[in-house]
């Protein structure tokens, strides 16, 4: 604990990183965020984190957060004009993965460590909280190892 409360030291991550499935479209790409129907891919009560970036030449990851409920929160933040000023030409790109609450915070708090997000997530893990390592998005996954 830090002098003045809380510890500002990362914690490293429990094992090696897991691959989440992150969701693509049919044709494995990823969903173009401001075009997304929430409710025609049934995310409609589903809990689980997502990852919002920008595209292009020069790519950002924008925006990281777990959602108890993935169509409400996904069609809140496409009105969300600290995320829609970074509409350009590249466009914004979004995925996510069904994961339990219990480990969402986890979750959120290794992404935010690995590929930190331009935009601060209003919400964010406790600092404490003990990061889950994951596959980031677009990032490809090694072959498991075959003993």
């Amino acid at each position: 604990m830090g002098l003045f409360g809380k510890s500002k030291k990362k914690k490293p991550p429990i094992g090696p990183p897991m691959d989440v499935a992150w969701v693509r479209s049919p044709k494995r790409l990823f969903y173009n965020f401001l075009n997304l129907e929430p409710d025609e891919l049934d995310l409609m009560g589903k809990t689980g984190v997502f990852v919002i970036w920008l595209g292009g030449h020069w790519p950002e990851w924008l925006y990281i957060g777990r959602a108890y409920d993935l169509g409400v929160t996904l069609a809140e933040l496409q009105h969300n004009p600290k995320i829609l000023r970074y509409d350009k030409e590249a466009g914004l790109f979004v995925t996510w993965s069904e994961i339990k609450s219990e480990f969402q915070d986890g979750v959120v708090q290794y992404l935010n460590q690995v590929i930190p997000p331009m935009l601060e997530n209003p919400s964010p893990p406790d600092e404490d909280e003990p990061p889950i390592a994951v596959f980031p998005p677009g990032v490809p996954v090694p072959p498991k190892d075959r003993a």
